[in-house]
């Protein structure tokens, strides 16, 4: 075979071996002989090889989930509570650098902070103020991750488990508090329709056609079942008097 056709093989083998395609979301650290060199941009690119080598880094938002903790409250309430962290690459050198697998880092700083802010707290906190327990574990990781090039953007509590028994305990607090607005509702009802009907018995009082009036409604209202006998009270005026005047 002619030589020259296999240098030519060669050649061209070894020129496409160095291609590289870049996406848009992405960056690439090239190395030579194991030292960073510089930071490829998306498009086509190409490297020496067996010489430069690249490392590709993700610069669109991350996500990556807390594991179950198992926390102990500031009032002593056994708890596991896990939750998620939204981290963006902002420097992919620093990323790549200056920690070893930024995204198992992130994650232990996270689990540890988790258990941190939330052991000082009550479990009520927890509970009704989960947006400010992830605003705190957030503080708390991106004072460390800033130093890698990272920007922590939030810090979400997904889920609290409870156990059993202080579930049921929670659920009878909350039926014993409807049950005490219900109560307070309805004497406040009461206390309203004890109003109304002393002011309008009051009113009624003023005017005689106002009593025949209600009296004859209150009739009505009892004939319209049929099924009662009612005693009609007549008024002695109404009777006929004899010419004597007896």
């Amino acid at each position: 075979m002619n030589p020259l056709i296999i240098l030519s093989v060669g050649f061209i083998i070894f020129l496409l071996s160095g291609i590289r395609i870049i996406f848009e979301y992405k960056r690439a650290l090239k190395f030579r002989f194991g030292k960073y060199v510089s930071t490829l941009k998306p498009g086509f690119r190409w490297i020496i090889p067996l010489v430069e080598t690249i490392q590709i880094v993700d610069i669109r938002v991350i996500t990556i989930n807390i594991d179950s903790q198992e926390v102990m409250t500031s009032d002593n309430v056994p708890c596991s509570i896990d939750g998620v962290v939204f981290f963006k690459i902002d420097n992919p050198e620093k990323a790549v650098l200056e920690v070893e697998e930024y995204k198992f880092a992130i994650m232990q700083l996270a689990q540890a902070a988790l258990r941190d802010v939330c052991g000082k707290v009550e479990l009520d906190t927890i509970l009704s103020k989960r947006e400010e327990i992830g605003k705190n574990i957030k503080h708390i990781v991106e004072k460390e991750t800033e130093a890698w090039g990272i920007v922590i953007i939030d810090v979400k509590i997904k889920d609290i488990q409870l156990p059993e028994n202080m579930r049921r305990m929670m659920a009878n607090q909350a039926e014993a508090e409807r049950s005490r607005r219900a109560r307070v509702i309805l004497a406040l009802a009461e206390k309203e329709a004890a109003e109304n009907l002393l002011a309008a018995g009051e009113l009624i009082d003023k005017s005689p056609s106002a009593i025949k009036l209600r009296l004859y409604q209150t009739l009505a209202n009892i004939a319209a079942e049929k099924n009662s006998t009612i005693l009609f009270p007549f008024p002695e005026e109404v009777l006929p008097r004899n010419k004597k005047g007896d």
